[in-house]
C-alpha cells in the first residue's frame, strides 16, 4: 500500500515539473522579438484593452521588462482566467523597470474617434514611464506621433512577453474601472460584460437609454452586435439612436 501511495506521489511530481517545464518553454517561446532586438537598451511593449465596447474607457499599457525577464503564465491577457490576471497584475509591476497606463474616456473617444483614441492612450502610456525606451514592440499597430523605432506585431500579445505583460496591465486597470462603473450605473450590468455589447447589455440600453459612459460613436460595435444577436435592420437603427 506504501508502494503504491509513493508511486502516485511521484507520478503527481513528475507530471507537475512536466507542465513547469512546459511553461517555461512556452514563455521562453514568447521572447523571440525581445532576444532579436536586444541590442537595444529598454525595449517596451505596449497594447490596448477595450476598442470594442459600447461603453467606458479605452486604456493602453506600456511595459519594460528587464534583459532576460522570464515571467511565468504570462500572456495574451484574453486567454488567462481574471484571477490569473489579477495575479499576474502585481506580479508584472513589480518585475517591470517600469510601466505606464493611458486611459482615454468615452467623451474624447466621441470626439476624435477609437482609433485616434487608442493612439492617445498608448502615447500617455509611454511618456508615463521613468525610462525612455528604444523600441516599442507593438500589437498590430504603428502609433504616429511617437518618436521612437516601432515594430507592429500582429496577434503580438501572443507572441511577444511585452506586448502580453502590457495587455494584462490594460485589461485589469479597464476592468477595474468597469467595475467601479458598475456600482454608478447597476443596471447595466458593466462589472458582468465590462461594456461589450452583449445580449443582456443591449437590452438595458433598450429600457433605461445610454448612461454617460456609454460611446455615442459605436455604430461599428452595433453592426458587429446586429450580426451576433440577429437583430433586425429596425432594432439596430433603435439602438443607434438611443446612443447617438
Amino acid at each position: 500500500m506504501s508502494d503504491k501511495i509513493k508511486t502516485t506521489k511521484e507520478e503527481r511530481e513528475a507530471k507537475k515539473a512536466l507542465k513547469l517545464a512546459q511553461e517555461k518553454e512556452r514563455v521562453e517561446n514568447m521572447c523571440v522579438y525581445e532576444k532579436e532586438y536586444e541590442a537595444f537598451s529598454y525595449i517596451c511593449g505596449i497594447d490596448e484593452a477595450g476598442r470594442g465596447p459600447l461603453a467606458g474607457p479605452v486604456v493602453a499599457g506600456a511595459v519594460v521588462l528587464p534583459k532576460g525577464c522570464r515571467i511565468l503564465y504570462v500572456n495574451d491577457s484574453k486567454k488567462l482566467s481574471e484571477k490569473k490576471r489579477d495575479e499576474l497584475f502585481d506580479v508584472i509591476k513589480e518585475e517591470a523597470l517600469s510601466y505606464g497606463i493611458g486611459i482615454v474616456s468615452p467623451e474624447r473617444i466621441d470626439e476624435i474617434n477609437i482609433l485616434q483614441a487608442t493612439y492617445e492612450a498608448m502615447r500617455e502610456a509611454v511618456n508615463k514611464l521613468s525610462v525612455k525606451p528604444d523600441i516599442l514592440l507593438n500589437d498590430a499597430v504603428t502609433i504616429p506621433g511617437i518618436d521612437v523605432k516601432q515594430i507592429p506585431i500582429i496577434k503580438g500579445d501572443a507572441k511577444s512577453l511585452s506586448i502580453a505583460s502590457a495587455s494584462i496591465l490594460a485589461k485589469v486597470t479597464r476592468d477595474r474601472l468597469m467595475t467601479e462603473y458598475d456600482s454608478l450605473y447597476p443596471e447595466y450590468g458593466f462589472a458582468r460584460h465590462k461594456g461589450y455589447g452583449t445580449k443582456v447589455h443591449i437590452e438595458a440600453i433598450k429600457e433605461y437609454g445610454p448612461c454617460p459612459i456609454h460611446r455615442r460613436t459605436a455604430r461599428p460595435q452595433m453592426l458587429m452586435c446586429r450580426k451576433m444577436y440577429h437583430m433586425n435592420h429596425l432594432e439596430t437603427i433603435m439602438l443607434y439612436r438611443l446612443l447617438a
